[in-house]
């Protein structure tokens, strides 16, 4: 095949330069050939930093492997993943779309066409949440409802039944009260907490790190914990208790995450942020809360329903805790976000410290 014109060639890299679609041009060998601005845009790195750089080498996790690559090749079939999760070497995390077309013009290449899509699939995925959140919630209510009226109706036969039973029978009688408490228990566990937050001027730090004592008693030097706190957060209403019980239930998921991890490492980070959106309102200021951990990271299977009531990535876990924690960081007109990749599990609470604006 022939090569086109310089000034055709010219012409291409001309054009390419002015979209804000980061365009990447690799060999067979995975080795960047061309790159237009964008891609520094986008990927937040210079050009000496892309140059004939073997592309899996930015990062230290990718959801795209080099097999991936090396497949569409011999298949000469591009291909498309969408919410592309990508750490840089430095650390930071990228959220992309990546398209691959075969290209053999004027040889075999990897067309790459990246885009950065962090924040519109945040603010999508946090009014899906939100959605699923409170549909999630009604549908319990409903069940609850439907449970507990015949729960009751069978505690009280089979307590009215075992006052006329001989003492050898009774056993039967207690086995039915007992397992209709433990069913009532789980249901109630599902609605989550009755009282409504009374929110209080605190300190968040304080809260922090009472979270962080507690989780120490039951940690038997296993897992080493790391502070990293903002201290311009001013202290701001919020319900310390269920504050508290939200945080510690992600914790200590953390903990059990990282059984199985040497050199385990939980962090928790506080940072503000100034004019954020929450829930469609904007916020002068928010607070946010980071448990990191460097376990296995979250099983894909249960990464788009990990808030939904009764799933779990515990052998025999009730799935509980993160909805519990979801249901009452929105009491406090927040949210939890969650990022994760093997090595890397981290989630944020997004808590309003400031009135929205008008």
């Amino acid at each position: 095949m022939t090569q086109p014109p310089i000034e055709t060639t010219q012409l291409y890299a001309h054009i390419t330069e002015q979209l804000t679609t980061a365009i990447m041009l690799l060999d067979t060998q995975l080795r960047i050939r061309y790159f237009n601005t964008a891609c520094c845009a986008v990927l937040s790195l210079g050009e000496k930093r892309l140059s004939e750089q073997y592309f899996p080498e930015l990062f230290q996790h990718i959801d795209i492997t080099a097999a991936h690559f090396h497949s569409a090749l011999n298949s000469k079939q591009g291909f498309g993943v969408s919410d592309v999760q990508a750490v840089l070497a430095d650390g930071r995390h990228l959220l992309l779309d990546i398209s691959v077309t075969i290209s053999e013009n004027p040889s075999e290449h990897l067309l790459l066409e990246i885009r950065h899509v962090d924040q519109q699939r945040k603010i999508s995925l946090e009014s899906l949440q939100q959605h699923q959140h409170l549909a999630a919630r009604e549908l319990i209510r409903g069940l609850a409802h439907e449970i507990k009226n015949p729960l009751g109706g069978l505690r009280g036969a089979a307590q009215l039944l075992e006052e006329s039973l001989p003492d050898d029978l009774k056993e039967y009688t207690q086995l039915i009260i007992a397992q209709a408490d433990r069913l009532r228990n789980l249901v109630d566990r599902l609605l989550g907490p009755y009282k409504p937050a009374q929110r209080v001027s605190s300190n968040l730090h304080q809260m922090i790190e009472q979270v962080r004592q507690l989780a120490l008693m039951d940690n038997h030097g296993l897992v080493q914990f790391n502070r990293d706190y903002d201290p311009s957060i001013p202290d701001f209403p919020f319900d310390p208790e269920l504050l508290q019980q939200a945080l510690l239930n992600i914790v200590r998921n953390a903990q059990y995450a990282l059984e199985q991890t040497e050199h385990a490492v939980i962090s928790l980070q506080s940072r503000v942020l100034h004019q954020h959106t929450l829930h469609g309102k904007r916020y002068k200021l928010v607070a946010l809360v980071r448990v990191i951990d460097n376990g296995p990271g979250i099983p894909n299977e249960i990464k788009d329903t990990l808030f939904y009531p009764m799933v779990s990535g515990k052998a025999g876990g009730t799935g509980l805790g993160l909805s519990i924690a979801q249901t009452l960081i929105h009491q406090h007109g927040g949210w939890i976000d969650c990022d994760s990749w093997p090595g890397h599990t981290e989630f944020t609470l997004y808590l309003p410290i400031a009135d929205t604006e008008d």
